[in-house]
């Protein structure tokens, strides 16, 4: 299984039960979104999900320009014409995947386990199945009809995962479904991917080894998570498919086919030569999650070394320095990552940090602005938001908050805070729910209820009386004593009563007038 999960774009759609020809099995099949739908989901996703993944591979143009071709000799002869595209992600882990409008792209790591083009060709023509039986555009309808929505087909990062931080649009493809393929689309993107091989001259025993040694991969785990979070994440491979893509074969009785053993390794020979500075990296980032910055730092210099001309291995000395307070060069560090890599949101992100830190406000912002527009995330909005407060932009500053919000993350819960912060003082009755009752003793009692996430002080309310002509008499103020917890209701005792029945709570109105956060 190449994995694939189901993300998002919201698309504004009517909605038209219509019924159409699958381009490639030539089944009738319920068919709401159009092909024109498809490729704008696929247009608009592309690059957000590229950088969710980790970015783009530059450091080889080369083997981009490989893949691609071997990508559009699968294509030419596949049942579906769409503007296709292959990219290759700079992540370790194992995984490929397929937007609708055939936008296809197969991670760094994945490269590497393969051994012929051939196996590469079983990769993408699989991939190209996807797109062009329109699964990707199925899972966009399972949507519609269960949400009411279309949820546009995206990818959830794996190794290189920062899906997390992102928000808006780009942010449904984490949060709003996560749904992979079905076994009967693995099994037409098998079966019609080897058919694909086969037109294009390449042996179709490829796609049946590659499928054996995945199975083999995913039984032994090889002790290596990768494996686990990237290509057998949600459809494990298993020895039915490899038996059914085997029978195929057969049945198909083509006869040799071009392997590419040697060009595919002549092709991937920079690949391999640098894979110990990207094992060197992949550690450095399992450090820097566990606070050690000095062997990050250790790890970073051994893999530039390796490859000096890899963005992301400054990119994590510039970690390592950030961590251990050492501003300049860490700046240092995300300058050299953007000059080898210019289009990868993260470092515009990481900079901008090291530049607020050191009072450069106009320096951050740019650095903010400018990662959003290649991905929006909630470092970035919380960071623009702190820095509009800091500058007296309250409501500009609430507006970036709220943003960033969006996103489960530290900095987007962080934001959270901030934006309730500076809304609660702005709007009160929003988040505090007040109503009048009559106690046991008869008096007049305020029921006072938290509805907001965070823990509340220094709760006030106010309380009137109206008159028959539904005038408010003079106010008088109540303080709830400690403080109320999410979701919890207390009650502010009056001296006003015993009331004369029940209905005598009318004759007062109340409203919350002031509340801070619990720090």
């Amino acid at each position: 299984m190449y994995l694939i999960r189901v993300v998002g774009l919201v698309v504004g759609l009517s909605i038209v039960t219509a019924c159409a020809v699958n381009p490639v099995t030539g089944e009738q099949e319920l068919s709401l979104v159009s092909e024109g739908q498809e490729l704008e989901v696929g247009r608009a996703q592309y690059a957000p999900s590229q950088q969710m993944q980790g970015g783009n591979y530059r450091s080889d143009p080369a083997l981009t320009d490989y893949v691609n071709n071997v990508g559009q000799r699968l294509a030419a002869v596949s049942d579906r014409r769409l503007p296709y595209e292959f990219r290759i992600i700079n992540d370790s882990t194992p995984n490929a995947w397929a937007l609708p409008g055939g936008k296809i792209a197969v991670n760094r790591g994945l490269l590497f386990e393969l051994e012929s083009e051939a196996e590469l060709a079983a990769v993408l023509g699989h991939e190209i199945v996807h797109a062009a039986a329109r699964h990707g555009a199925k899972g966009m309808e399972r949507g519609m009809l269960l949400q009411g929505a279309v949820i546009a087909a995206g990818v959830a990062a794996g190794g290189s995962d920062y899906s997390n931080l992102a928000v808006g649009s780009a942010a449904l493809g984490a949060n709003l479904l996560n749904q992979s393929y079905s076994r009967d689309a693995e099994r037409e993107a098998d079966h019609y991917g080897i058919k694909y091989m086969v037109r294009a001259g390449y042996d179709p025993t490829a796609a049946v080894r590659l499928q054996e040694a995945f199975v083999r991969l995913a039984e032994k785990r090889h002790g290596n998570e990768g494996w686990v979070t990237g290509l057998f994440a949600s459809h494990p491979p298993s020895r039915e498919r490899v038996e059914q893509n085997r029978l195929l074969v057969r049945q198909l009785k083509a006869k040799g086919g071009d392997w590419g053993r040697e060009r595919y390794r002549r092709m991937t020979a920079q690949l391999r030569r640098t894979k110990p500075a990207y094992d060197a990296f992949d550690e450095g980032r399992k450090a820097l999650g566990k606070k050690r910055p000095k062997e990050v730092l250790s790890l970073a210099e051994k893999a530039i070394r390796i490859e000096p001309q890899e963005a992301l291995f400054y990119g994590l000395r510039g970690d390592a320095n950030f961590e251990l307070g050492r501003q300049r060069q860490a700046l240092r560090d995300y300058d050299q990552a953007l000059n080898r890599d210019p289009d990868f949101f993260r470092y515009y992100v990481k900079r901008g940090l090291v530049r607020e830190k050191q009072g450069d406000t106009r320096g951050a912002q740019r650095d903010f602005d400018q990662s959003i527009k290649l991905l929006p995330t909630a470092p970035a909005y919380f960071g623009l938001g702190r820095l509009a407060l800091e500058s007296g932009q309250r409501q500009q500053a609430k507006d970036y908050f709220r943003k960033a919000s969006g996103s489960r993350s530290t900095d987007g819960q962080a934001a959270a805070k901030e934006f309730m912060r500076l809304d609660l003082a702005d709007n009160t009755e929003r988040y505090l729910k007040v109503w009048l009752v009559q106690d046991r003793s008869g008096r007049l009692a305020i029921q006072v209820k938290n509805s907001t996430k965070f823990p509340l002080k220094a709760v006030r309310v106010q309380l009137n009386r109206r008159d028959a002509r539904g005038r408010l008499g003079a106010p008088r103020l109540f303080r709830v004593s400690g403080r109320i917890d999410p979701g919890d209701t207390v009650a502010i005792r009056t001296d006003i009563g015993p009331l004369a029945s029940r209905d005598g709570v009318k004759g007062w109105v109340s409203r919350p007038v002031n509340a801070r956060l619990v720090e």
